[in-house]
């Protein structure tokens, strides 16, 4: 009988400026199948895309650039102290990026059976979704690392930071759920390391 081999499946997760990306990107250059949600999130959004209507519907065209593209800045800035317009957002964008994400895994998963599929988003946990993977990854750094990065990264103000990271589980909480951890507190050298001997165990358990 030949040998059978099953895809893997791995949730990616973090927090804001937690270095999430970086991890996810090492793993791609490894040889997994990376597939960020956030971009998926971009795609839905997008003239004639999937969401692109219903979001106008619902918040209007004042969201819209002059060549019809939606100010995602804009329209996060509407949501982002409204919990009721957020979830309206949210109810009309993540079913769209999960439906993208299964078709991208199961085409994945035909071409290659027994290949490692990581999927990267901030709120795995906070959904429940990443009940649905086999291993749930997490990339960690401490409180303060990650308000010095966006405030860098984003040219934001600490009580800016402070606010975007007031609205998302804690990465000390986060901790608690994950398989494995990476420390992206170091050097990028560093986090290569670790990312490496993660996957060449999720390459054990694949095979």
């Amino acid at each position: 009988m030949p040998e059978l081999f099953a895809m893997l499946k791995v949730a990616l997760t973090g927090g804001l400026a937690s270095g999430k990306s970086f991890v996810g990107k090492t793993l791609e250059s490894l040889g997994c199948f990376l597939i960020q949600a956030d971009k998926l999130g971009h795609e839905v959004l997008l003239p004639g895309a999937e969401a692109y209507q219903a979001v106008i519907d619902a918040f209007g065209g004042a969201i819209l650039d002059k060549e019809g593209f939606i100010q995602r800045k804009l329209l996060a800035a509407e949501v982002f102290q409204n919990p009721e317009r957020l979830t309206l957002l949210n109810r009309l964008v993540h079913p769209l990026v999960r439906e993208r994400a299964e078709q991208m895994l199961n085409a994945f998963s035909e071409r290659e059976p027994g290949g490692i599929a990581i999927v990267e988003a901030a709120i795995h946990i906070e959904t429940g979704g990443y009940r649905h993977y086999d291993k749930l990854l997490l990339a960690w750094c401490p409180l303060e690392e990650q308000v010095s990065r966006a405030m860098h990264r984003d040219q934001s103000t600490r009580e800016e930071v402070m606010a975007r990271l007031s609205h998302q589980m804690s990465l000390e909480e986060k901790r608690l759920y994950a398989d494995y951890v990476v420390d992206t507190s170091g050097t990028k050298d560093e986090t290569v390391r670790q990312t490496k001997r993660i996957y060449e165990e999720l390459r054990r358990i694949a095979v």
